[in-house]
């Protein structure tokens, strides 16, 4: 059976790609921090026809966390097909107050870990000339994100960078796709301390919607997909939009309720 390997697994989209690769008859590897949420994700993905399900606590956030993880999957004798670089969090609020130390965690999850990932896994892929690699990055890659300059900036990485190999390996029969969603209803927000922002309602995805968009999408060979409607012609808009514009709409979107100018 193929098998699929999805970071950032316990919850929100890394668990709807559990669910939804093991209804594919996907072998899954999941990882994640939290082992007891892991360990109910493999539970149910057995359950939707998902065959051998092993778990990996981990902390993509370390450096030496991306050879831990491929050192373990050899040691199963693991033949990773799909790849799912799902692992990321988000930070918000004014940068000059935000803790440095939780800025560069964010860094090297977002990006760093992302990159090691794919480094390891890839060269397997393109000498069987298949497999799939889906790097999430959002909708916050094509501009800056005042009150989320960090984040803003690391999935602005994580789409360039997978364009840039998904041209590289064009003709090896491995696809590379970047899913951009925007709002979408998991933990997201709670982490980023961002629960209250000012983005209606209607703005919002559920999770299992732009999982099934970006398993498509790959499937289909697109190295990038928005999902949703709303999401792809608001990132449309950034290409014609002046810069300076789309700062201030971002601005005033994003801004923190502390730092809202008085009426």
């Amino acid at each position: 059976m193929p098998t699929a390997l999805i970071t950032g697994a316990s919850s929100g989209l890394g668990e709807q790609f559990a669910y939804a690769l093991a209804q594919q008859r996907y072998d899954l590897v999941l990882t994640a921090r939290r082992a007891d949420r892991l360990a109910e994700v493999a539970a149910k993905a057995r359950k939707l026809g998902a065959a051998r399900v092993e778990v990996i606590e981990s902390d993509l956030a370390r450096r030496s966390t991306p050879a831990e993880i491929f050192a373990k999957v050899t040691e199963l004798h693991l033949q990773i097909d799909y790849l799912v670089n799902n692992a990321g969090f988000g930070t918000s609020g004014r940068f000059d107050r935000l803790a440095l130390e939780r800025e560069l965690e964010e860094i090297d999850l977002n990006i760093s870990g992302l990159v090691a990932m794919t480094r390891l896994f890839m060269p397997a892929m393109v000498a069987r000339n298949t497999g799939t690699i889906i790097n999430v990055a959002s909708t916050a890659a094509f501009q800056a994100v005042p009150f989320m300059a960090t984040y803003a900036a690391t999935k602005a990485f994580v789409l360039n960078f997978t364009e840039a190999i998904s041209g590289e390996l064009a003709d090896t029969g491995v696809k590379v796709s970047a899913l951009c969603p925007g709002p979408v209803r998991t933990e997201f927000q709670a982490v980023a301390n961002n629960e209250h922002g000012r983005l209606p309602s209607f703005a919002y995805l559920e999770a299992e919607t732009v999982v099934a968009q970006g398993i498509a999408a790959a499937a289909s060979g697109h190295s990038v997909h928005i999902a949703g409607v709303i999401n792809f012609l608001t990132a449309q808009s950034t290409r014609v939009m002046p810069r300076a514009l789309i700062n201030y709409i971002a601005r005033r979107i994003y801004r923190p309720n502390a730092d809202s100018p008085a009426p």
